[in-house]
């Protein structure tokens, strides 16, 4: 009867791991369990299950969702597939930021097209309140005719913005020099389609064309690995509440190797078409300290 107990015990246990195992799996691409849509008045909307969710814009409002979690620290995977034909005026965003006044922020905005032209690809760093770190970027591809994976790596030592796993920028930790970086300020996940056609377009000189309206951005397959830090907690307790779907913990001292910095010099020599580190007009003073330092 022993021997039975213990079998059935340790078939018990099995059993449990093999549920978690493959909730854990779920989770980590379902929009349901990982997510609220935020605003949009119903323009947001989950489907397939939880695997897909599309934003929608039109002349009355764009749409938005949010993580349910805040994180302090971790690697943010999302795939995307932005609005296609002309548009014009549209921003589609995946971002990080903190809440109150000397926020911290990280962000992917993808700033739309008229016709024919391709989509700017807008990177920024806030931190403390203060952003001006701003890099633009043109695709080597289509990004509305299929869905690409767009990652944000945030450790205490760098951020890195990957496309399709290639690095396009690193921004690393400079506070001995006296450069803010975003260390001790929890962060949501935030998503959003909206219209911003006052500067999105070619300067605002490109207007969003209504008549092609609604807009639609879809999003699936996201993945979060962090720090979970539970509202209003206590930052210190975060590091000891993380989520890590592929059970590597890499995302904590992920740096680029040779391969990776290969590439980054592919991706800013090639397809960069703005860098604050070079805008003599906008900051005839000079630029900033972290511009002289090793862009790894």
């Amino acid at each position: 009867m022993a021997t039975n107990s213990r079998a059935l015990s340790n078939l018990a246990v099995v059993l449990v791991c093999i549920v978690m195992a493959s909730l854990v799996t779920h989770s980590a691409g379902d929009f349901n369990r990982n997510v609220d849509i935020n605003w949009g008045d119903g323009r947001g909307k989950i489907q397939e299950g939880g695997r897909l969710l599309t934003l929608s814009l039109d002349q009355y409002s764009g749409s938005g969702f949010q993580s349910k979690n805040e994180y302090l620290f971790g690697r943010f995977d999302m795939q995307l597939k932005l609005v296609s034909g002309d548009s014009a005026g549209t921003v589609t965003t995946f971002f990080l930021a903190s809440q109150g006044p000397g926020h911290d922020e990280i962000d992917f905005e993808f700033l739309g097209n008229a016709s024919g032209q391709p989509y700017t690809v807008h990177t920024n760093v806030y931190s403390q309140g203060k952003g001006n770190k701003e890099q633009q970027f043109h695709l080597w591809f289509d990004p509305t005719a299929a869905f690409h994976t767009y990652s944000i790596v945030w450790n205490s030592q760098r951020i890195i913005f990957l496309v399709d796993n290639i690095p396009i920028r690193v921004f690393n930790n400079h506070q001995a020099i006296g450069i803010p970086f975003p260390t001790n300020q929890p962060m949501r996940l935030y998503c959003s389609l909206w219209n911003a056609d006052d500067w999105a377009t070619q300067g605002g000189r490109i207007k969003t064309d209504w008549t092609k309206a609604p807009f639609v951005a879809s999003y699936r397959d996201l993945n979060f690995n962090g720090n979970i830090c539970a509202s209003g907690s206590n930052v210190g307790s975060c590091a000891s509440k993380s989520v890590d779907s592929s059970n590597s913990g890499t995302w904590k001292t992920e740096e680029l190797d040779a391969k990776g910095r290969n590439r980054l010099r592919w991706v800013q020599q090639k397809h960069m078409i703005y860098n604050y580190c070079a805008d003599v007009t906008r900051f005839p003073q000079g630029f900033s300290a972290e511009c002289k330092r090793s862009r790894f």
